[in-house]
């Protein structure tokens, strides 16, 4: 009875392996090896991402205190902006966003962000601030501060640009520290309708990659293997730079390749997503939807095409 449990154990093994096999295939003209590299030796801290990088800061306001605070300068004609992360975006006559900060309260608008604060979140005047097209000039107003002057307000919510924001169309400050948010045409939070488990969007500079349903970009790493099982190089400190991507079912995907579309339990015991069987991860440098600074650290480190391939990888 002991030998043919034994035998019985085997063969449910083996067929477990076997139906793995079946499903997952090795891709044509990637190695892959057993050997660890988070992919960022250039890096300060070996894992993709120097330290001094990140996006929120010791003063907690999400810029540096020697960061030079813009002139406060007017709104002027206000602009609806179509983000393709965060749907419309309001932003000042140079396009650039204007925020709304959780701890301030519309009724009655109080503005709770003074000193460093407005450093690094610059308050916008109200003088000068005319309606965006389509948008109800009713909604705007104005608040005093406390140092007397007069902030611009929608639907009440006080609004601030960012100072990290240099260009046009930024939109570094949202969700920083979870208390900072684009404000939507109304004066809410701009955000877009949840997104399924996995799905694609159109990146200017790599195609169609794939992203979570958060809008990250998911990555994968040129050490891992998916056959004849999937299984995944990174492990230890390597995962804190690089978290893995929870299974999610094939219903909840859009635009990507269903073929290898499964999950699989990490030797840590940690589930994890895989794309034609090869294992996928976020990045923890990409501090907003849309983001793909993981992609080409340290060679190995590449954001993932709808049918599972690394997008600009080494041939």
């Amino acid at each position: 009875m002991k030998t043919s449990w034994r035998s019985a154990s085997l063969v449910a093994t083996a067929a477990a392996v076997l139906a793995l096999t079946t499903a997952c295939g090795q891709e044509s003209g990637t190695q892959s090896t057993g050997s660890q590299n988070v992919g960022a030796a250039a890096a300060a801290n070996g894992y993709g991402q120097a330290t001094s990088s990140s996006t929120t800061s010791p003063n907690g306001y999400g810029a540096d205190q020697q960061s030079a605070a813009p002139k406060a300068e007017s709104a002027g004609q206000l602009a609806v902006a179509e983000s393709t992360t965060l749907g419309k975006v309001l932003t000042d006559s140079a396009g650039f966003t204007l925020y709304r900060f959780e701890k301030d309260t519309a009724e009655p608008p109080k503005s709770n962000c003074d000193g460093d604060c407005a450093t690094a979140w610059p308050p916008v005047p109200a003088d000068g601030a005319v309606a965006a097209t389509g948008v109800d000039k009713a909604l705007l107003g104005e608040v005093t501060r406390t140092d007397g002057t007069k902030q611009l307000t929608i639907g009440g919510w006080p609004m601030y640009r960012y100072a990290k924001d240099t260009k046009a169309g930024d939109t570094n400050g949202q969700g920083v520290g979870g208390i900072w948010y684009a404000s939507a045409p109304d004066g809410k939070k701009a955000t877009l309708a949840s997104l399924p488990g996995l799905s694609t969007r159109n990146d200017p500079k790599l195609g169609e990659i794939i992203v979570d349903k958060n809008g990250r970009t998911v990555y994968r790493f040129l050490k891992d293997q998916a056959w004849p099982v999937p299984k995944s190089a990174c492990t230890g400190a390597c995962l804190e730079k690089w978290p893995v991507v929870a299974p999610v079912s094939a219903s909840d995907t859009k635009g990507v390749q269903k073929k290898g579309l499964m999950g699989f339990t990490r030797p840590d015991g940690a589930k994890q997503m895989t794309v034609n069987c090869w294992p996928i991860y976020t990045f923890s440098g990409d501090k907003a939807a849309g983001d793909t600074n993981g992609q080409g650290v340290g060679g190995t480190w590449y954001a993932v095409a709808p049918d599972g391939k690394p997008v600009g990888a080494p041939k």
